[in-house]
C-alpha cells in the first residue's frame, strides 16, 4: 500500500515537471539560472565573503547553517532511498499499459545523489533563512520604530520568493519530485532557527572545529560502513544517474555523496583555520571602512578565479582530497590571509602619503 502511494506521489510528480516543461518552456534559462544560483558553492564564495568581510558573526553562522544542513541532507538522503524523476519515470511499473510521459532533461538534471530530501531546497532555505533573520536582528537591534514591519514584510516576502522559485526550478529540470523540495525548504528552515539559537559557534576552538569535521566524516563514512556490511549499497543512485541520464557528460563527479561531505568538511575545517590564525587576530585590530571594503572587493575577485580551478576527476581518491583541499582553502583566505594583506597594503599607503 505504501508503495502505491509513493507512486501515485510520485506520478503527481513528473506530471508536474511535464506540466512546467510545456507551458514554461520559454522560462528554461530563467530555471537554470535558479538552480546555479541556489547551489551552495554562491553562498561559500559570495555570501560568506561578502557578510564576513560586513559582520563577521553572520558570515560564521552561514558557514554552519551550510555546512551541518548539507550534511544531515546527505544523512537523510542516505535513509529516505528518494529517487528522482529523471531515471523513476523510466523505471517504475506505475504507468502499466499507459504511455510513459516524456520530460526533458538538462545540464544540472542528473544528480547522482538520492533526491530526498532537495538539497537545493534545503540549503537555500537555510541560507536565506540565516540572512532574513540576521539582518532583522542588525536592523531591530537599534531603537525600535513603526517602520520595522515594512521591512519585515519585504524580507520575508523576498524569502518566499525565492524558495518557490528554487522548488519550481528543481521540479522543472526533473532533478526532484515537489515533496522532495517542499521537505528541504522545512528542514532547511529547521536548521537555520536551531543556528540561530546556538551561541558557541563565535567561540569554538580550534580543537572543537577539528573534532567536529572529524565527528561528522566518521559519522558519514561508518553508516556507509555499517550499511554496506549490511548489503545496503549506498551508492545505488550513481548506476541509475549513468544508466537513464540522456548526455554522459552531464553526470558530474562533484554532485556524488562523497564529494559533497568532504567538500563541506574541508570548508568546515578552514574556517576553524582561518579564525584561528595569527594574520586574523593581528588584521582584526584595523578592521575600518576602507579595509572592509577592501577585503569584500578582494574576496569575491580572488575567490572567483580560484573557482575556475576543478580538481581533476580521473581518479576519484585524488579529486576527493583535492575538493577537500581546495574547500579548505576559500574560509581560510577569505578570513586571514585576505584581510592582513589588504590592511597592511593600505597601513603602508598611508605611511607613504604621511
Amino acid at each position: 500500500m505504501m508503495n502505491a502511494l509513493m507512486d501515485n506521489v510520485q506520478g503527481f510528480g513528473v506530471s508536474s515537471t511535464k506540466y512546467l516543461q510545456t507551458n514554461y518552456k520559454d522560462a528554461q534559462g530563467l530555471f537554470l539560472w535558479v538552480s546555479w544560483a541556489a547551489d551552495l558553492r554562491n553562498t561559500f564564495f559570495i555570501f560568506f565573503p561578502l557578510w564576513f568581510h560586513l559582520r563577521a558573526s553572520v558570515g560564521i553562522k552561514l558557514i554552519w547553517v551550510a555546512v551541518i544542513g548539507d550534511w544531515l541532507n546527505l544523512v537523510f538522503k542516505w535513509i529516505l532511498f528518494g529517487e528522482r524523476p529523471y531515471w523513476w519515470v523510466h523505471e517504475t511499473a506505475h504507468y502499466a499499459d499507459a504511455v510513459r510521459p516524456h520530460i526533458e532533461q538538462y545540464p544540472m538534471t542528473c544528480e547522482t545523489g538520492p533526491g530526498s530530501p532537495s538539497g537545493h531546497a534545503m540549503g537555500a532555505a537555510g541560507v536565506y533563512y540565516t540572512l532574513v533573520t540576521s539582518i532583522l536582528a542588525i536592523a531591530t537591534s537599534k531603537k525600535s520604530s513603526g517602520k520595522d514591519w515594512y521591512l519585515k514584510a519585504a524580507l520575508w516576502t523576498v524569502f518566499c520568493g525565492v524558495q518557490v522559485c528554487v522548488c519550481l526550478s528543481r521540479v522543472f529540470i526533473a532533478a526532484h519530485f515537489p515533496h522532495q523540495v517542499i521537505t528541504g525548504v522545512i528542514t532547511g528552515v529547521i536548521v537555520a532557527e536551531a543556528f540561530n539559537r546556538t551561541q558557541w559557534i563565535y567561540n569554538a576552538s580550534m580543537k572543537k572545529y577539528f573534532y567536529t569535521t572529524l565527528f561528522l566524516i566518521s559519522f558519514a563514512v561508518g553508516l556507509y560502513v555499517l550499511l554496506k556490511a549490511l548489503g545496503v549499497d549506498l551508492l545505488w543512485t550513481l548506476e541509475k544517474a549513468q544508466k537513464w541520464c540522456v548526455r554522459p557528460e552531464w553526470v558530474h563527479l562533484d554532485t556524488t555523496p562523497f564529494a559533497s561531505l568532504l567538500r563541506n568538511m574541508g570548508t568546515l575545517f578552514g574556517l576553524g583555520l582561518g579564525l584561528h590564525s595569527p594574520l586574523y587576530t593581528e588584521s582584526k585590530r584595523s578592521r575600518s571602512a576602507v579595509v572592509k571594503a577592501g577585503c569584500v572587493i578582494s574576496s569575491l575577485v580572488l575567490l572567483h578565479l580560484f573557482d575556475s580551478f576543478k580538481p581533476p576527476t580521473h581518479t576519484a581518491a585524488l579529486f576527493y582530497l583535492l575538493s577537500f583541499c581546495k574547500s579548505a582553502t576559500v574560509p581560510l583566505v577569505t578570513v586571514s590571509i585576505i584581510p592582513y594583506c589588504v590592511s597592511r597594503a593600505l597601513s603602508g599607503h598611508n605611511k607613504k602619503g604621511l
